[in-house]
């Protein structure tokens, strides 16, 4: 059994002590090498918490966002992880919330500069992060692109005044092709957020958010369906939303028109013409290694003969604590090693997202466990018709990529 090295069951908890001598030594698994690395960097604060949102985000009001100081904070908790990263080159960077473009241009800016010198970043990074229309105003969009972001991913959800009312966004259609056009020329690269299968809405009404959103010819497309998740408002308060036949007809559509646009489905839930693919996601999907600082944040990261995930203090207060004036890796409240068990499971989770599947030499590089491992797995999988495999690469079928939750389950320990 591999053992828990650390873990505190709540914020409150105490800090886990994270050994990188323990980390390095012998072990079960046997990686080839260090897979490719991406850093997340989490901004917890929005204007309102949306009905379905389960992200570890909070309402902003007036004067309770401390940009410095959470800005300081990050700093403090990536510098106490640098001896888990050490010498190797991240590949791309995603600031996620919370909404980030509540942040000035200029904290922004300070933020990338303050991750270059301390971090090895490629020469041809990807700098994500994500804005929302209701913080957008002329020329912002272009400010943050002069700080170093290189690709703006706009929550847009929906064009349909009715729709955004519904889901509790602070914006409004005219807002949303406000900010997309700008984002259009602000940046070479850009991917906007819709939802479907909303409360209320038709295929019609589908058809018109999708015509509105491809007629700015995006080069990424995200597509997601309103599902109620545990610990939302949505959940205790459930809107009436469209039945699972008139939602697969949605998704169906949304496929087509986004192929006639040029836009190609590369992952279940993302769409993107030729070299517009998002690098961060796909590191995840292909089971890469990623450091998660800020608020909540989440990290997977690898080592010769273990792999290692952590969470961060979800509170913005107490994480800010921790990491300015606990010392080390205090901000951490849960740090454990994945169990050989479990690995498979994690792994097949996150490449059978992808359209294209996976070459299965990747399987062994990424868990350090031979191919034998998910041979059960993919023998079953074959036989009920959801995935695909030969020699060298295993993808899924159109029918298991439509029932994935099916094809998943297969791998469970």
């Amino acid at each position: 059994m591999i053992p828990v090295l650390a873990q505190a069951d709540a914020d409150l908890g105490p800090a886990p002590v994270v050994d990188l001598a323990t980390l390095m030594r012998p072990g079960t698994l046997q990686l080839q090498g260090l897979p490719p690395l991406s850093l997340y960097v989490h901004i917890p604060w929005c204007l309102r918490k949306c009905p379905y949102c389960d992200f570890n985000s909070h309402a902003h009001t007036a004067g309770n966002v401390p940009q410095a100081a959470y800005t300081q904070a990050l700093m403090a908790d990536l510098e106490a992880a640098l001896p888990l990263i050490w010498g190797r080159v991240v590949h791309s960077v995603f600031i996620g919330g919370g909404t980030p473009s509540l942040f000035d241009p200029s904290t922004i800016a300070a933020l990338i500069g303050d991750i270059r010198a301390r971090l090895r970043l490629a020469p041809d990074c990807e700098i994500t992060m994500e804005a929302n229309p209701g913080t957008f105003e002329k020329a912002r969009f272009r400010d943050f692109a002069g700080a170093g972001v290189t690709r703006l991913s706009i929550g847009v959800q929906s064009f349909h005044d009715g729709h955004l009312q519904a889901l509790g966004r602070v914006h409004d259609r005219a807002q949303s092709l406000a900010a997309v056009e700008e984002a259009a020329q602000a940046f070479s690269t850009f991917n906007l957020d819709l939802m479907y299968a909303l409360p209320g809405q038709t295929l019609d009404a589908l058809q018109a958010d999708l015509a509105t959103a491809l007629s700015f010819a995006p080069p990424h497309l995200s597509i997601y369906q309103l599902t109620l998740e545990p610990n939302t408002y949505f959940v205790t308060h459930p809107p009436v939303l469209p039945g699972d036949d008139a939602a697969y007809d949605m998704l169906d559509h949304i496929s087509a028109a986004a192929q006639a646009a040029g836009l190609e489905r590369y992952e279940v839930s993302a769409y993107a013409r030729a070299g517009h693919a998002c690098w961060h996601n796909r590191n995840y999907w292909e089971f890469g290694d990623y450091l998660g600082i800020g608020a909540g944040a989440h990290s997977k990261l690898s080592f010769p003969h273990r792999v290692l995930r952590q969470v961060r203090a979800r509170d913005p207060a107490l994480y800010m604590q921790r990491a300015q004036t606990g010392g080390g890796s205090a901000a951490v409240t849960q740090s454990h090693e994945v169990s050989r068990a479990d690995l498979p499971f994690e792994f097949m989770l996150n490449a059978l997202r992808l359209k294209d599947g996976f070459a299965l030499a990747l399987f062994s590089e990424r868990t350090g466990l031979p191919l034998s491992a998910i041979d059960t797995g993919l023998r079953a999988a074959q036989a009920r018709g959801l995935l695909e495999a030969d020699r060298v690469h295993a993808r899924p079928t159109p029918r298991g990529f439509d029932f994935l939750n099916d094809l998943h389950s297969l791998f469970l320990p």
